[in-house]
């Protein structure tokens, strides 16, 4: 089943990165798991635009998802997690239409100064049901060939995307963006390896 989760817009700062506005859709999870798996999903991209470059595109596979993330020269960045049947093309098709419809509504200045709540954009949730079928949303695409010319870079696991030395273990257990709730959650599912697990 193809399914695509979240779609994030951040901006990726000299000193830290920020978030400007989330959609997730985690129907198919548990009540009870969902404020955790969005934590961790947030998180997760947070981490990715970090480790990130500007100029650059990047599909990571984690267990059951794909991150795919999006870095443009002035370094608002777009990232979107979806299940591997989610065609990787599509979903950078994706990030570029995103980041360009945002980056025409919300003026630059506001890009790393703003709160995510208080970010003049709320198209996000209608984009993200919009591409929830890839072959519908294929369709809609004009750039696909200019992305097929765009190298995307393709890592097998999100350690790959880590500093040297750097363990997501430590991450989590360091990160003020993580729920005391959230960390156990992620613990939990390590340890059971379940479908939500993220590390």
């Amino acid at each position: 089943m193809v399914k695509l989760y979240s779609i994030s817009i951040l901006y990726k700062g000299t000193e830290s990165t920020r978030t400007l506005k989330s959609a997730y859709d985690l129907q198919q999870f548990g009540y009870f798991q969902r404020g955790s798996i969005q934590e961790f999903m947030a998180f997760t991209s947070k981490i990715i635009t970090e480790r990130s470059n500007p100029c650059s595109r990047q599909s990571i596979k984690e267990q059951e998802y794909m991150c795919h993330v999006y870095v443009r020269a002035d370094n608002l960045t777009g990232v979107a997690i979806s299940d591997h049947e989610y065609l990787y093309r599509v979903a950078h098709n994706m990030l570029n239409k995103v980041l360009d419809d945002f980056a025409a509504k919300v003026p630059p200045h506001l890009w790393p100064n703003t709160e995510e709540n208080m970010v003049p954009y709320p198209d996000l949730p209608a984009t993200l049901a919009l591409w929830q079928n890839p072959r519908d949303a294929d369709s809609l695409t004009k750039v696909q060939e200019e992305v097929e010319e765009t190298k995307i870079i393709l890592h097998n696991a999100f350690t790959a995307v880590l500093e040297r030395g750097e363990k997501l273990d430590d991450l989590v257990s360091k990160s003020e963006n993580l729920s005391s709730q959230s960390k156990m959650f992620y613990k939990t599912a390590k340890k059971t390896n379940s479908c939500c697990s993220f590390g």
